[in-house]
């Protein structure tokens, strides 16, 4: 594993849980949004965390920590990443994974293995807009639209999140997301902040008025669909 950072306590990122949160290298996609970008664009493995030293963390955490958030980049490019989970779950700990879905095998195995127990899915954007909003165009969506029945299916605990960019979302794309993923569980639209590590610089959030209308829109389609990380 390539292991670019941990964040040793969280009570945000795994729902219901003291977590801590590993930072794996490398994406397959090339959001301008992404608000980790070092980790796609400059990626030095002189500065990876020896998997040693995470699993030392965790073992002196035990009984402290419920769980561990996996998260990049996009894990599931690491080729060693299904051992690393099962090392985690030797140790106790229940796992969350973040992914962008692209990945739909590798998913599959590791859910019914029984090694995720979280499932949080970026959903960039509605569909006809996807490749410019992963900035690649022409993407195909085969993967993203199996990912989504996968886990819509409810072999896990599971939620869908977009980061909403003013440039990039508009009425109608959240429209074509709520007709996409009618009934899920759950799903959040997310402000977009500017963290300074960005692929493309200069892109914006919508104010909070923009984003309970654009709330509106998704929930005529997903009734528990709410706003993160907005102040109410």
């Amino acid at each position: 594993m390539n292991i670019q950072g941990l964040q040793k306590l969280t009570l945000l990122d795994y729902p219901e849980k003291v977590a801590c949160t590993i930072f794996a290298a490398g994406c397959n996609f090339r959001c301008p949004f992404c608000h980790n970008a070092s980790l796609v664009t400059e990626i030095d493995p002189l500065n990876s965390i020896p998997e040693e030293d995470v699993f030392k963390f965790l073992r002196r955490r035990q009984g402290i920590l419920d769980g561990v958030c996996i998260t990049g980049g996009e894990p599931l490019l690491q080729p060693d990443i299904e051992e690393f989970i099962k090392k985690i779950k030797e140790l106790g700990y229940v796992v969350k994974l973040d992914t962008n879905g692209s990945n739909i095998a590798l998913l599959r195995r590791l859910v019914e293995q029984d090694l995720i127990d979280y499932v949080a899915m970026d959903i960039k954007n509605a569909p006809n807009k996807y490749g410019k909003t992963i900035g690649i165009e022409g993407y195909h969506l085969e993967n993203i639209l199996q990912s989504v029945d996968f886990l819509m299916s409810g072999v896990v605990p599971y939620e869908f999140r977009t980061t909403v960019v003013r440039e990039l979302h508009k009425r109608d794309d959240f429209a074509a997301i709520g007709r996409w993923l009618k009934g899920a569980e759950r799903y959040y639209l997310q402000g977009f902040v500017d963290s300074g590590d960005l692929i493309q610089p200069g892109l914006r959030g919508y104010t909070k008025d923009i984003m309970k209308q654009a709330l509106e829109i998704v929930r005529k389609n997903i009734p528990n669909a709410k706003l993160r990380g907005i102040e109410s």
